[in-house]
């Protein structure tokens, strides 16, 4: 069965279930959700716990043995299966489904996995888990949910803040959610309950932002400047590499003027998405941005890029002056701001 993971909490309550996987690139949440499982299972008198981590030289046979070994001093086991690469490999795949089918009565089994692509996802194994397992598959906690995630954290410690002061938060710890789980704590640890002001957030609160290059598509697509500015910056500082800002811009200014090119010649957006292989958040994205920015903008931004990438090559590109970063930004804003 699947099952949100915010609805673990209700789920415990009523019992244990014999598997459980969870699967996210979400650390702090998957962590947490694990935790959860943990505790009740040593409530009811699991006490043993065996960890198996999957790594490249993991003999498949040491889990098979788990499921049928009892514990040293007859308690009842947890199973705690770790598989970082989400990748077990066709021996794996296959240990994986034998095991499912014979699972021992005196075991809970924890699996944890990353956030599996989409051929994975189609994989027997994943199948035989899905159907048998409490399936946890937890989403990436994107910047549009953040400030209201942030607002449900601080209420479960008694606090609370007005949007600004949210928003505010979400800036600083975007793509860092260990990291906006310890601010909030931190506010918790420092103020009484009740509301926070603005200005005790902003005195309290760390710039510990971590900025995904592929996120940056997004700023220019909404048209959020202030966001694409951070970013920008945000990635500068890190130390990104300039040719991936540029291709990672580039590529996202290419697919929007074939799909812009296809609009104007009759063809449905539906089918275009689907021939370009665009779904999930991006797609919902693209109608919007295609509606801003016009088809002269799209293709004077890409001219734009190849100036670009001269500079990031070292040669000079007379349409711009100062450093490739303030290109970058240049590039990005013609897309952002266009209307």
């Amino acid at each position: 069965m699947q099952l949100r993971y915010d609805a673990i909490d209700a789920h415990l309550a009523k019992g244990l279930a014999a598997i459980y996987v969870i699967s996210s690139d979400e650390h702090l949440l998957v962590q947490e959700t694990a935790d959860k499982i943990r505790k009740v299972a040593r409530e009811q008198g699991f006490l043993e716990r065996e960890v198996l981590t999957v790594e490249r030289y993991f003999k498949w046979g040491e889990l098979l043995a788990a499921n049928q070994s009892q514990s040293l001093f007859g308690d009842k086991k947890l199973i705690d299966v770790r598989i970082p690469s989400g990748k077990p490999g066709k021996d794996g795949g296959a240990a994986l489904q034998e095991y499912v089918r014979d699972l021992s009565p005196d075991n809970i089994t924890l699996i944890t996995l990353p956030k599996l692509d989409w051929a994975t996802q189609k994989a027997a194994w994943v199948t035989m888990l899905q159907q048998a397992a409490v399936y946890i598959d937890i989403p990436l906690i994107e910047r549009a949910v953040l400030p209201n995630w942030i607002g449900q954290r601080l209420g479960a410690q008694g606090q609370s803040a007005d949007r600004q002061s949210l928003e505010f938060i979400a800036d600083r710890v975007e793509g860092n959610l260990l990291a906006a789980h310890q601010e909030i704590q931190k506010l918790g640890l420092l103020h009484p309950q009740g509301k926070l002001s603005f200005e005790v957030i902003h005195d309290a609160v760390l710039n510990v932002a971590r900025y995904d290059v592929f996120k940056l598509n997004e700023a220019m697509l909404t048209g959020d400047v202030a966001r694409l500015v951070r970013m920008l910056e945000g990635l500068k500082g890190e130390g990104e590499a300039l040719p991936l800002v540029l291709w990672a811009m580039a590529e996202e200014l290419r697919t929007l003027l074939k799909l812009k090119s296809g609009v104007a010649q009759g063809r449905p957006l539906g089918a275009l998405l689907k021939e370009y292989r665009i779904w999930g958040p991006r797609e919902k994205l693209m109608e919007p941005a295609l509606r801003r920015v016009s088809l002269a903008a799209l293709q004077a931004a890409l001219q734009d890029a190849a100036q670009v990438d001269k500079m990031v090559k070292g040669l000079r590109a007379p349409k711009f002056g100062g450093d490739a970063w303030d290109a970058l930004l240049q590039l990005g804003l013609r897309v952002a701001k266009a209307n």
